[in-house]
């Protein structure tokens, strides 16, 4: 089916159709907020995460559109930090929750004698649970989907694959990516050994903020130096992207101004009423706080990458994922004692219990393995499988292990992701200097000249 002109819609294509459904889903919650109703709070929360997800999608699709205005390496970041802003909007919400609480009550963040969660605490579980979806369910996603795609499509499935997925009887499936990619990898090993030390401290201050942002922003330097490529882009991003250039760039900043109405006015309201459901249901406000919020934010981003493994894409769908975790492992830990020195007027730092130091170790530690699984700059189904089932265990260690040792269920998962990741460094010691190399000092026209 053949476009008639530039930035007409082909025939028979739904991507318009797409895009007034994501605003349509986001129509309830809005009518929430706007008219300041309330249902209950697991129905509020219900439709103020729907809201959610369509404006996640929509900046999801403007992003990719905005690809074809901006270096490769600049939008495959844009990509990544976009498509996380809803994680962002959720995390800062209960953040200023905890400086206020913070400013009220002192370092417990809650009143004396009080039983409840602390809101310092939800504003990290909601951060080291997004952290733990995207690489635990994320990364894997592309690699697991890929080998299903490969399997049931045979021989014409793998040349579809091309240089990113590749597949011979006997051997697992295997994902590689470009050399260009040792640079947002080497980010997040950098990004990531400095979180190790996290779990050491009693509090977030603005020291992690300048050192953490300063990485994203030496990041974001090193990326924008990439040259210019078509992107390839597929559903309302492609529509968009197909526009003449004045439409087409009124098109994804149009995209990019209705979601960021959207999330700024449905985050406050979706984190509240995620906590409140957790007391009227008796569901762990943590829990929801750390899991189902972050699936809200992430849906997207985890369909889009699903879907580009599907076609075979995987070389890009794991790209962005990767850069998604080294903004969120950067730019979103760096910025959450920011938000609180301003909401608690004090430089004190965001506190860090016992309970919340376990929770970032893990998170280190599963970003440290994730590293090392792609120190060669590919990883098969068996690193995949391995990162999705040690994501899992959490849950089931938690179900069967005996009151006596559920505290130590996380100190034992970050103990095994730190000595395979350790084993994996040492056994690629060759191949982690040379990603090092590449990914700080290699000119990016000569790590793009042997990708090509």
């Amino acid at each position: 089916m053949a476009t008639t002109s530039a930035g007409r819609t082909r025939r028979g294509d739904r991507s318009p159709l797409l895009v007034a459904l994501a605003v349509a889903v986001a129509v309830p919650g809005l009518v929430l907020r706007l008219g300041g109703l309330h249902i209950s709070p697991p129905l509020d929360a219900l439709l103020f995460g729907l809201a959610i997800i369509g404006a996640a999608f929509l900046l999801s699709w403007a992003a990719e559109a905005a690809q074809v205005d901006i270096s490769a390496g600049l939008a495959i970041a844009l990509l990544a930090l976009v498509a996380v802003l809803p994680e962002y909007a959720v995390d800062f919400v209960f953040t200023i929750q905890g400086g206020e609480a913070y400013a009220q009550y002192g370092p417990t963040c809650l009143p004396p004698g009080s039983t409840e969660q602390s809101p310092c605490g939800l504003a990290l579980a909601n951060m080291t649970g997004a952290n733990r979806i995207l690489v635990g369910v994320g990364w894997a996603l592309v690699v697991l989907l890929a080998a299903i795609r490969l399997r049931r499509g045979g021989a014409d499935a793998g040349q579809e694959g091309g240089a990113g997925t590749s597949h011979r009887p006997g051997h697992p499936t295997r994902v590689t990516l470009l050399r260009t990619d040792s640079v947002p990898l080497v980010f997040l090993l950098i990004a990531t050994l400095y979180s190790l030390t996290l779990p050491l401290r009693v509090s977030i201050t603005m020291v992690d903020f300048v050192v953490l942002v300063g990485i994203f922003v030496a990041y974001s330097i090193r990326v924008a130096k990439a040259p210019a490529e078509d992107p390839d882009l597929i559903g309302p991003s492609a529509w968009v992207g197909r526009m003449d250039a004045p439409r087409r760039r009124t098109g994804y900043i149009g995209l990019f101004v209705v979601a960021a109405v959207i999330i700024v006015l449905c985050a406050e309201p979706f984190a509240e009423s995620l906590v409140e459901s957790g007391t009227e249901l008796g569901i762990s406000q943590f829990f929801l706080v750390q899991w189902l919020a972050p699936l809200a934010s992430e849906a997207p981003e985890l369909l889009v990458a699903g879907l580009y493994a599907w076609r075979l894409k995987t070389t890009d769908a794991l790209a962005t994922l990767v850069s998604s975790k080294v903004n969120q492992w950067s730019l979103l830990v760096g910025t959450l004692p920011l938000v609180f020195a301003l909401s608690a007027g004090s430089l004190n730092g965001l506190p860090v219990d016992a309970m919340q130091r376990e929770e970032l170790l893990i998170t280190a530690a599963q970003s440290l393995f994730a590293v090392s699984l792609l120190v060669t700059l590919s990883i098969n189904v068996v690193g995949a499988l391995s990162l999705l089932l040690l994501f899992v265990a959490q849950f089931v260690l938690a179900a069967v292990l005996p009151p006596a040792l559920q505290e130590a269920e996380l100190l034992i998962l970050s103990g095994v992701y730190l000595g395979a990741a350790i084993v994996m460094f040492v056994r690629h010691r060759h191949d982690l200097v040379r990603l090092v190399r590449d990914g700080l000092r290699t000119p990016y026209a000569d790590l793009a000249v042997e990708a090509r």
